[in-house]
């Protein structure tokens, strides 16, 4: 009885703290565009934003435009991060999973302890991951051949004042002049950076240290590593990408859709309808895949892998 109330009372302050949240987040934004409009009224801030626009100069011969490779990337990048935070979600909530996963112990697979028997949930999760660690590959790989690596990698420390510049502008609501076809800012370029070679890294190793492919044995590197260590980080690491995700589709929407997403989604720098139509395509794919992800169709799919239970 005492541990159904004290599960009750926790789920309580949990909501208590979620209603807070949100009026709490609108009064910060509030105070942050007024201090920004304060801040560009001052002289050394004026002056500071005239010498530092919000963008620096790309190396020399990186391409312009969005190639065809990057709409696809960007399609499966969102439909995999989706699911991989609900499924994620799921595993750090559910007390009681409606069925379990035994990875089959045969052929090449065979090895001689018997195979760790993990949630279908977290089945779903770890397959999310290795899908999402593979496109996040062929991504890099991609951007490297086709020499578009300098749009997301700062090459010069001006990227910081300008990115501080930009932040100002963005929280005073005259908002930097943008033209991510040829160049991003200099914050998103210092976002995206984290994203891709910072978030993502993390997010694979502490998820590596937690998954059943850890070697346990390995006490010499485990010690270094402890788990609680790739808990810690591995729950807010999802945090940002949550929040990223949110900024980034706000900002989408705010700074010109159209033009925006047929940069992401037709590759053509124009305010077409193209763009838009592929964007909502692809947001029917993702919430049927939403909506499909359930133990009904997951059970018979994770079943020509491995042995289902409950």
């Amino acid at each position: 009885m005492s541990s159904t109330k004290t599960s009750s009372t926790s789920k309580s302050v949990a909501k208590a703290k979620i209603y807070w949240a949100v009026p709490a987040t609108l009064v910060a934004a509030l105070a942050a565009v007024f201090a920004a409009k304060w801040l560009i009224g001052l002289v050394p801030v004026a002056d500071f934003i005239r010498t530092y626009p919000g963008h620096t100069e790309l190396p020399q011969g990186t391409p312009e435009g969005m190639p065809g490779w990057l709409s696809w990337q960007h399609f499966l990048n969102a439909f995999f991060l989706l699911l991989i935070i609900r499924s994620g979600w799921q595993v750090r909530t559910t007390t009681k999973p409606p069925a379990y996963w035994t990875r089959n112990n045969k052929g090449l697979l065979r090895t001689k302890k018997p195979p760790t028997k993990i949630s279908l949930e977290l089945w779903f999760h770890l397959t999310l991951d290795f899908l999402w660690v593979l496109n996040g590959l062929v991504f890099m790989v991609l951007l490297v051949v086709s020499g578009r690596w300098g749009r997301v990698v700062p090459t010069q420390w001006e990227v910081f004042p300008n990115a501080l510049s930009a932040l100002i502008q963005y929280a005073s609501l005259n908002w930097p002049t943008e033209n991510g076809w040829v160049n991003y800012n200099s914050l998103q370029v210092l976002a995206y950076f984290t994203v891709v070679f910072i978030a993502a890294p993390l997010a694979l190793l502490t998820g590596l240290r937690m998954s059943p492919v850890w070697p346990r044995d390995a006490q010499t590197i485990n010690k270094f590593y402890p788990i609680d260590l790739a808990r810690a980080v591995h729950f807010p690491v999802m945090i940002f990408f949550v929040a990223f995700v949110v900024v980034h589709v706000f900002l989408v929407f705010a700074t010109g859709v159209l033009r925006n997403l047929n940069h992401m989604y037709s590759g053509s720098d124009d305010e077409g309808w193209l763009g838009l139509i592929l964007f909502s395509l692809s947001l029917v794919v993702m919430m049927a895949a939403w909506f499909a992800a359930r133990p009904l169709l997951l059970r018979p799919v994770a079943s020509l892998t491995g042995k289902i239970s409950r």
